[in-house]
């Protein structure tokens, strides 16, 4: 059993121009489960970011949408972490991940930045890389030179219903990486085709 989950942040960047991109799966995470457990995040400036409470798995957990932009996320995770004293293994990012097929997902302890800017911030302002990472697979576009764009363009219809589906079934899974129970959690995610 690991560390119980106190802490979701759904990595994104802020504003109508971003809201449907690739780079905001984790938003959309964030947002799908706030909208099942009944509650809206609202802005709170001493975070930097968007911010709710769900109960989930006998738990209080916090959500946290950051509003920096992606290469500044850790700005708002470390600031929610130090004033709640939660611990980097009790955090769970979830993310854009371009070496995973769109429809997939893998949950990972620890690890590296991957070029991701948005782990490579967190890691940075936590002085960790112990939290978990729920990998949103997303595609990739062939070339690292089409990166950016790729990423901050929108998926095609049948990319996103992959990527919904996706979504769904991290969101059945997670009354188990909350309570710190990892390994049937991967087991499921991992197995999706």
């Amino acid at each position: 059993m690991s560390t119980p989950v106190q802490l979701i942040v759904g990595l994104g960047n802020p504003g109508p121009k971003y809201a449907q991109t690739r780079h905001n799966v984790g938003f959309l995470f964030v947002d799908e489960l706030a909208r099942a457990q009944g509650v809206s995040c609202r802005p709170e400036a001493k975070f930097h970011g968007e911010v709710c409470k769900v109960h989930l798995a006998g738990r209080e957990v916090w959500l946290l949408k950051p509003g920096t932009f992606m290469n500044r996320s850790g700005q708002a995770v470390a600031a929610l972490a130090r004033f709640y004293k939660i611990p980097a293994e009790a955090i769970l990012v979830v993310h854009d991940e371009l070496d995973i097929p769109a429809g997939q997902v893998r949950l990972k302890q620890g690890g590296g930045h991957g070029g991701h800017n948005g782990l490579r911030d967190i890691i940075q302002q936590l002085g960790s890389r112990d939290f978990l990472r729920l990998r949103i697979g997303i595609d990739h576009p062939g070339t690292a030179r089409e990166v950016t764009n790729y990423v901050l363009g929108k998926p095609s219809p049948e990319q996103r219903q992959r990527i919904e589906a996706a979504i769904d079934e991290a969101l059945r899974v997670l009354p188990q990486i909350i309570e710190g129970d990892l390994a049937p959690a991967m087991n499921r995610l991992h197995s999706l085709k």
